[in-house]
């Protein structure tokens, strides 16, 4: 009997070969579209889950608010792995991990540049799964200048040599490292991403009781089955015991006076596996996801799916007029209801055994331009994907089931007397479902098609958006010290060349990596009203480069010898130092980690910039003379940038032969900084044109269904008189009524879904009425093109054909 179901079913497809095509592609379209996703969202969700203890790992943060603003930090203080430690014994072990940027390695005569460095504790390999294939993972880090690499990196510096036992330098410090250990390689979905590896006991503040300071990323292994949240309910009585006391000293405030103006300091738990998806926090290892993001691509997902599945039931719906006598016979012939069920549902169940099939390919097809679009590296490997073949397959057989369903319960339906009379005619309620289907499909692909639009929107708004500086040619050279000194006189070799406008030398910068220090401050020696700043540390030519502008006072001189104690603040700082009006001449102190107080004079006011992401409002800072190292800034005034370059790598050379000229531009490190936005506009954009390219598959068989059972009737219209033009118009329509309705519907919810994504960011476009218009019009656009074609070959039909039957 199955064998007899596959034979009929085979014969089938091929008897209808445009309908199987059509029917096969849309599905095997969704499929590959879902499963691609899928193997995203997998990446995604799969983050640090490799360490063994991953289910009992939390990581310590730092929050706080102050006026000025948050804080909001991913490192704590030096002392805080060891306290919890020993004062909570339900954590099992405690570990830190520091960053020390990316050093400049010697070996053999042999510069390497742009290698990311940590140091680490001697149990930082214990706690983490990073097991090492050279080397003994308990001693490896317990000694000073001992190092562990990865695989990539020991090759890299050593060849097919033995690594360990090798001692390479780093000459930022002019530091030689001893290799005790090799790892094979930090995964992907790993939160951090090193390829050197230093013993904490080589940093010389590893033991700073400090808890003033934040520079460690600190994490804890809790008891098996322990709830983060009850060590969590006691840390603020390590803030009172330990962190109280020194911020009186430093401050010159209790804690409870501290607090009692709105201010708040503590540490809080976060879960590793959350780490990814879940954090805001400054100062992170690596570029963080968003969960909102996995909510809105699984609904994509789901949604793909569903409309490939709806297709199938339009086209097969579409063919039941051809196929009702075949029906019609079987019956009379003694066939029951579920044989008939059960051989369409054979036919469903084979058609999308081909396109998963056909899925596959294009899945392996798809998946390296996805991986470049998405910037993560997923493959079809089974080894790192256990859950693909009985995923695949569970999709498979839940689509040919729920694809099926429907065509099959509707054709087995028929009335064999209504068939062999030739007065077949679908029901009121089978049209109604295939409406409401076509409906549904547009539904989506117009949410899609509005959120493609406000996210590119918002992306042309923050690339347009005034920021306060000039972003637009603009070279940062980093590693000044390589000059050994000699920044001023590459300085002025640049400012000769009439091609450069300003240059200035500051690690601090307003856009991509940046030197970040918080910078407690209080008006007029009133330590209650305490403001929160970040500083940047600036030359006198920092604010004309950048193309920053004065709102009141002036910038830092040489011609005034005292501007070591004068300070700059931006708009938002003189306002919430309460001088909104009437900030110059105006005195403020800073108390440093020992209580020791310094006391600054405001000589300006700068202008608000965006220094930060335009996801967040623009907070107070200040600027200070600071030491002339970091990063070359050049303000560039030429077309010719290409020679410009030429020039300063020519004299870069001429004062340093040791390292290569490297440079980046302000505007590219702005546009990294919107990374993650960019990706979700381009994947959204492409899951957009997929779905619209589905869904008009789709239309295309509702459409050829419509022409089908209206053949004769628009025969006698044609005898009539009826023109091609009139005719097409009656079939096109019904399915432009279905579009409308599919708009009223969708607008709204867009509305409110983009508005909740906009909310992100403190500056952000405002939706406009024409956002909706343009995806009415870009919907009715497509059905009429889609619906046309069926349309007009059913109205060129020759009435001859389509009544004789009659």
């Amino acid at each position: 009997m199955i064998k007899n179901y596959f034979k009929i079913a085979w014969r089938s497809l091929w008897r209808n070969k445009a309908f199987s095509a059509i029917n096969i592609f849309g599905l095997a379209l969704g499929i590959a579209t879902c499963l691609i996703i899928l193997l995203y969202l997998q990446n995604e969700l799969s983050y640090d889950k490799f360490n063994v203890k991953a289910d009992r790992m939390v990581r310590v943060v730092f929050k706080g608010t102050v006026q000025g603003g948050k804080l909001n930090e991913a490192n704590v203080m030096p002392p805080t792995a060891q306290t919890l430690k020993a004062d909570y014994p339900e954590v099992e072990a405690a570990t830190r991990l520091r960053q020390v940027g990316a050093p400049v390695i010697l070996y053999a005569n042999k510069v390497f540049k742009d290698n990311q460095a940590a140091a680490v504790d001697a149990n930082f390999f214990d706690v983490f799964t990073l097991p090492l294939i050279e080397g003994d993972a308990r001693t490896a880090m317990l000694q000073p200048n001992t190092a562990v690499l990865s695989k990539a990196m020991a090759n890299k510096l050593f060849g097919s040599e033995e690594a360990i036992g090798k001692v390479f330098n780093f000459k930022n410090d002019n530091v030689n490292y001893r290799v005790t250990g090799v790892i094979n390689k930090v995964p992907v979905n790993a939160h951090f991403h090193f390829d050197v590896f230093i013993s904490m006991a080589s940093m010389h503040d590893a033991n700073d009781p400090s808890w003033m300071t934040s520079n460690y990323y600190t994490y804890l292994v809790l008891q098996k089955g322990y709830d983060y949240k009850k060590l969590e309910a006691k840390l603020p009585q390590v803030v009172e015991k330990y962190m109280g006391p020194q911020l009186q000293k430093s401050m010159g405030v209790t804690l409870a006076q501290y607090r009692s103006k709105g201010n708040d300091l503590g540490l809080y738990l976060q879960p590793l596996t959350d780490i990814h998806l879940h954090s805001d926090f400054a100062n992170d290892l690596s570029p963080a996801g968003d969960i909102k993001y996995i909510y809105i691509f699984s609904a994509i997902a789901i949604f793909m799916l569903l409309i490939a599945c709806i297709n199938f039931m339009n086209l097969s719906t579409a063919s039941a007029s051809k196929r009702s006598r075949e029906v019609g016979i079987r019956k009379v012939l003694g066939s029951q209801k579920a044989e008939l069920v059960s051989q369409f549902l054979t036919e469903s169940i084979l058609v999308t055994a081909i396109a998963l099939l056909l899925s596959i390919g294009i899945v392996w097809l798809a998946l390296p331009f996805f991986n470049r679009l998405a910037g993560i590296d997923v493959s079809l490997n089974t080894a790192n994907n256990p859950w693909l073949v009985p995923g695949v397959l569970l999709v498979g057989l839940f689509t040919g089931v729920l694809a099926g369903s429907y065509p099959a319960f509707y054709l087995s339906s028929f009335s064999p007397v209504t068939v062999l009379k030739s007065k077949f005619k679908a029901g009121k309620n089978s049209i109604g479902l295939r409406s409401g289907l076509v409906v549904f499909q547009f539904f989506i692909s117009i949410i899609l098609i509005i959120g493609t639009t406000v996210v590119y929107k918002q992306l042309s708004y923050i690339q347009n958006k005034k920021l306060g500086y000039e972003k637009d040619q603009v070279v940062i050279l980093p590693g000044t010290w390589l000059l050994h000194g000699k920044q001023e006189v590459y300085r002025n070799q640049l400012l000769q060349d009439p091609r450069v406008a300003n240059v200035s030398i500051s690690s601090y910068l307003p856009a991509g990596w940046s030197n970040n220090n918080n910078f407690f401050i209080y008006p007029n020696g009133n330590a209650n009203q305490m403001v929160k700043t970040l500083r940047y540390d600036v030359d006198q030519n920092y604010i004309p480069a950048m193309g920053m502008q004065i709102a009141s006072g002036r910038n830092f001189s040489k011609d005034f010898g005292m501007d070591s104690s004068g300070i700059i603040v931006n708009e938002t700082a003189a306002k919430n130092l309460g001088w909104a009006t009437n900030a110059l001449g105006q005195t403020v102190t800073r108390n440093d980690n020992n209580g020791a107080k310094k006391s600054y004079t405001i000589i300006g006011v700068v202008k608000d910039f965006n220094f930060k992401s335009l996801h967040e409002a623009i907070t107070p800072l200040v600027m200070v003379l600071g030491d002339n190292s970091g990063n070359i800034i050049v303000k560039a005034k030429t077309a010719d940038m290409k020679g410009l370059l030429a020039m300063m790598k020519k004299n870069w050379e001429g004062l340093t032969a040791e390292e290569p000229f490297d440079y980046s531009f302000l505007d590219e490190r702005f546009n990294n900084t919107y990374k993650a936005e960019q990706k979700v506009g381009q994947l959204l954009g492409l899951f957009a044109g997929l779905t619209i390219l589905v869904a008009c598959l789709g239309l295309f068989g509702l459409a050829t269904f419509t022409a089908e059972q209206r053949t004769k009737e628009l025969g006698v219209r044609k005898v009539l008189g009826a023109t091609v033009a009139s005719l097409v118009q009656l079939v096109s329509k019904e399915f432009l009524k279905l579009v409308i309705i599919a708009n009223i519907i969708a607008w709204p919810l867009a509305w409110w879904a983009m508005n909740k994504w906009l909310q992100d960011f403190a500056y952000h476009i405002t939706i406009s009425w024409w956002i909706f218009v343009l995806a009415g019009i870009a919907a009715v656009v497509l059905t009429i093109i889609t619906v046309s074609f069926q349309a007009i070959k059913a109205a060129l039909m020759n009435p001859v054909r389509s009544l004789k039957a009659e």
